[in-house]
């Protein structure tokens, strides 16, 4: 099996997936799960420290990096050189996230290494899914790739089944809080999935800037308000969504439910969690119909911050 370096953290819990760990030699900084790739590995991209920022903080100091032309993540080019991957595992979907393709283009051919360099950017939750047969195709394991892709379907199938004939709760899901996004790409996708009507969003477009006057609008006609802030953990996300309710006030219904979740790990990381979000969303708005479709919603991803 080839020598793989995953400059992803989704990849990274892509090739774990498949079962193909052994052969993974080198991550990011980021990669944190399962259950800590970075131990025994060569960590070969680094970027900000974030940790203990809010988001207006985050995002004050992301706009300065760019605006001063800085980069926000590094790779180590040597690192590589030493490492010789023969499959790079890259993205171009966005340059905030994680480092973007062409620098690891540029480091492949810089150093020599004639390794394979996959560009993974989904756009689509079924294109998120492709993931499991990319990355395989790519490492030489494609019968493991199908196999784990329509595991994953069925298990997006037995949730569309539980929830199909229930009300569609029409659901605002905010990526990011200061200053408020509205999540994009895949994001209305596992909301439709999970039996809901995705609000101020487009399936595979980008997540896009909102007023706070957008969001009142936007919530008056809504059933549920999900804040999902992107790469922050379930606890993160219950202190943003308490701080939302607050901005909103008396603009929120009293009938609109508010959850947070887990969206660095399950929702805007786009691994084989996707579908753990999935589920422990139906179960959240579709609670009885999950249950009578034998759907078990795994613990930790999301949490009631303010039931209907």
């Amino acid at each position: 099996m080839p020598r793989i370096v995953s400059l992803l953290p989704s990849t990274t819990e892509w090739v774990h997936a498949l079962g193909l760990e052994s052969d993974l030699v080198g991550v990011t900084f980021e990669c944190d799960t399962p259950p800590d790739p970075r131990v025994g590995r060569a960590v070969v991209v680094g970027g900000l420290d974030t940790a203990g920022l809010a988001p207006g903080e985050i995002d004050a100091l992301v706009r300065a990096k760019v605006a001063a032309g800085e980069d926000l993540y590094t790779l180590d080019t040597d690192a590589m050189a030493r490492l010789a991957p023969e499959v790079v595992l890259t993205q171009d979907l966005c340059r905030v996230c994680a480092l973007p393709a062409d620098a690891a283009r540029e480091a492949v051919e810089r150093i020599g290494c004639p390794g394979t360099v996959l560009t993974f950017d989904p756009h689509t939750l079924a294109e998120v899914l492709d993931g499991a047969t990319e990355v395989a195709a790519a490492c030489g394991a494609a019968d493991a790739g199908t196999a784990l892709r329509a595991a994953l379907q069925a298990r997006l199938d037995a949730v569309s089944l539980g929830v199909a004939a229930r009300p569609r709760p029409r659901v605002l899901v905010l990526e990011w809080t200061d200053p408020p996004f509205v999540a994009g790409h895949w994001v209305p996708d596992l909301v439709a999935a999970a039996g809901g009507v995705p609000v101020l969003a487009r399936a595979g477009e980008r997540s896009v800037p909102a007023s706070w006057d957008d969001v009142r609008a936007a919530v008056r006609t809504a059933d549920a308000v999900l804040v999902a802030p992107c790469g922050y953990g379930l606890a993160d996300a219950v202190a943003q969504a308490h701080a939302v309710v607050g901005v909103l006030g008396a603009d929120l219904p009293a009938a609109c439910a508010v959850h947070a979740v887990d969206a660095g790990g399950f929702v805007t990381r786009p691994g084989p969690r996707v579908v753990d979000a999935v589920e422990a969303l139906a179960a959240a708005w579709h609670p009885a119909a999950a249950s009578a479709a034998g759907v078990t919603p795994r613990p930790g991803v999301v949490a009631a911050v303010r039931p209907a």
